[in-house]
């Protein structure tokens, strides 16, 4: 757990009056998976492949479900309240820590649309990964929170976009 916690001061050492606005900014779009959600149903309606917001509907779904139930049978402190003395610049989130529902939501869609648009997709694994970073800056997540919820969020993205193009090898605007 020692190193985690370097990682997380380390994080604390480059604090700089633009990343103290940037960071917090980002982090909101993670927050309850609203953006990811929003998008997710925006693709649905809007993107002719229906493949492409089925899958990240399904990832989206199915990582929030893993989430809740990780988070409360691991049961982890977040980092602070194992050390109150950091500075905060969110509000001190109220549930358990393990693993980061922020980077698990972001990496599901990403990844997801990059399986079928890797332009928008590239655009929205960048997004995921600033957003898996801000945890960690805002001292509300340890790394490997921030690790699993990634990999949960992708292994989602895989296996449904996996199953997808299984049962509908060839983009369709109307599956159902």
């Amino acid at each position: 757990m020692q190193w985690e916690f370097n990682t997380l001061y380390w994080f604390q050492s480059i604090h700089n009056p633009v990343l103290d606005r940037i960071e917090p900014f980002i982090t909101l779009f993670g927050d309850a998976g609203i953006f990811w959600i929003l998008l997710t149903v925006a693709i649905l309606i809007f993107v002719k492949d229906k493949r492409v917001g089925i899958t990240c509907a399904l990832a989206l779904a199915s990582e929030a479900i893993i989430v809740v139930i990780l988070k409360n049978t691991v049961c982890r402190s977040r980092p602070i309240w194992l050390d109150p003395t950091v500075q905060m610049l969110v509000k001190i989130p109220k549930d358990y820590s393990f693993p980061s529902g922020h980077s698990a939501a972001s990496f599901s869609v990403a990844v997801s649309i990059f399986l079928y648009k890797k332009r928008w997709g590239i655009a929205a694994i960048i997004l995921a990964a600033l957003i898996a970073i801000s945890r960690m800056y805002l001292f509300v997540h340890f790394p490997t929170d921030v690790i699993v919820g990634t990999l949960i969020g992708i292994s989602m993205a895989l296996i449904f976009g996996y199953l997808v193009k299984k049962r509908h090898p060839e983009p369709q605007a109307h599956i159902f």
